[in-house]
């Protein structure tokens, strides 16, 4: 299941005081990529359900959240750890891409 972040707030509790390592999807509804992306990321959430948590944050509706990070193109997947970014993925990306990004974390 992929949780839907909106504000500062739902950000602080859901991805900085993760116990697991979080993948954050930074996206928008009239992004295409954006678009072909999300399937991937949700077949992803499923196979790494109980290593890896999923987020995503609407950068129309959390225009801050998105400046903080640095966002300045999407979709753009931050995958957090310990309340960090450790590994940013910025672009449409193929599964095995994203699985490369994930595994490595993983293996820290």
């Amino acid at each position: 299941m992929i949780q839907s972040i909106e504000g500062e707030t739902s950000f602080q509790s859901t991805v900085l005081q993760s116990k697991s390592p979080i993948m954050v999807d930074f996206w928008a509804k009239w992004c295409a990529p954006c678009l072909a992306t999300a399937p991937i990321l949700e077949e992803l959430a499923e196979e790494y359900a109980g290593k890896i948590d999923f987020a995503k944050v609407d950068v129309d509706a959390n225009g801050p959240l998105a400046a903080k990070y640095g966002i300045t193109s999407i979709p753009t997947m931050l995958i957090f750890q310990g309340g960090q970014p450790v590994q940013q993925v910025t672009g449409y990306k193929p599964k095995q891409e994203l699985k490369k990004a994930l595994d490595g974390v993983l293996e820290g």
